[in-house]
């Protein structure tokens, strides 16, 4: 049997339209997380943590942190020895938004160990603000679990 051009062209069209329409119905089907929900806020607020983090760059050396499986340690310089401090850490998991901490923390030593009650894997970028003395700090750090 043999197929005609016109029929040929149909098929090829009518393959086209199929392979578009399942690559729409695919891209519907996608996640997306945000950064977060109220992105424009936090773009103004940026200079903030610009300042925060020129004032971690001042100090004698920076926050150094360990993290095994389900917890993270934070060692604070020796300028914070004594002092109280109060902060948030936030493990951003920029693939998946469901697996974010935050925990907030306190102390009057410069160590901190959080315990984070589920075992965790895969990339996650650390966000850790702290306030002392009326400044408060930024630091970032990508860690792998």
């Amino acid at each position: 049997m043999k197929i005609s051009w016109g029929h040929k062209i149909l098929i090829v069209y009518l393959g086209f339209v199929a392979g578009i329409l399942v690559l729409v119905f695919l891209a519907n089907q996608q996640k997306f997380d945000l950064v977060t929900p109220n992105y424009y806020d936090a773009e103004l607020k940026f200079q903030n943590v610009i300042d925060e983090k020129q004032r971690v760059a001042e100090l004698s050396a920076p926050p150094k942190i360990s993290h095994s499986v389900n917890s993270v340690s934070v060692q604070l310089p020796d300028e914070f020895a004594g002092k109280n401090v109060k902060g948030q850490l936030y493990l951003y998991r920029p693939s998946d938004a469901s697996k974010d901490i935050k925990t907030n923390f306190a102390t009057d030593k410069n160590f901190v160990e959080v315990a984070l009650n589920k075992n965790l894997s895969g990339a996650y970028e650390l966000k850790l603000s702290w306030q002392a003395d009326g400044k408060t700090y930024y630091n970032e750090q990508r860690i792998f679990f």
